[in-house]
């Protein structure tokens, strides 16, 4: 080879080295972002889903993944999962603190997990495997609040004000599947409530 081609070749692999960089670093926020307008825009068949909110699968998308409804946005049907309920949200901390509740799960599987859309990166988790399966509250609060925390809440802090959270709940049969979604639907969001004192 000549110095020319030499020359060529390296050129050729910089521009390689700097696009797969690129990619890599790029691709995960992309489909975050093409997520949360999913959520915002399509919801999962059902409407938009409102920021500060939480949405769950239904039950008959969870039950026929295959045959959903054509109001469903295939985002919906992708990654089809057979033995947890979805529940979905996109929260904004930047109004303040949100307070996730969970019901008594009683011993069952399920997750409650917090994503961090900026770095592409779990920052926590509430569920089976963290907290137990008991009824809880959690103030879930953004990067430099310091308000106080409710008595008997527990404070998860975000390093983003920008909050995806995916919520997971076991099914462990047909039959069990209306039990399991009452229980999905009562892990619910609600703001906190600013103390007289701030």
């Amino acid at each position: 080879m000549t110095h020319i081609e030499y020359k060529h070749l390296l050129i050729f692999g910089s521009f390689m080295a700097v696009g797969w960089f690129l990619f890599i670093f790029f691709w995960p926020r992309m489909m975050l972002y093409v997520y949360k307008r999913a959520i915002h825009v399509k919801g999962f068949g059902d409407g938009p889903i409102p920021v500060n909110t939480l949405y769950t699968q239904r039950q008959a998308l969870f039950a026929d993944p295959l045959h959903p409804p054509a109001s469903v946005p295939k985002l919906a049907t992708t990654g089809v999962n057979r033995d947890t309920l979805i529940t979905i949200g996109w929260w904004d901390l930047g109004k303040g603190p949100q307070i996730l509740h969970v019901p008594d799960m009683a011993g069952r599987y399920y997750s409650v997990q917090f994503t961090d859309p900026s770095r592409n990166t779990n920052f926590a988790y509430v569920g089976k495997r963290t907290t137990g399966t008991e009824a809880g509250d959690y103030l879930i609060a953004g990067p430099g609040w310091k308000g106080a925390v409710p008595q008997g809440m527990t404070q998860i802090s975000s390093p983003n004000n920008s909050v995806l959270v995916a919520g997971r709940v076991f099914v462990e049969s047909e039959s069990d599947l209306p039990t399991a979604y009452n229980l999905a639907k009562q892990i619910q969001v609600v703001p906190l409530i600013r103390q007289p004192s701030e």
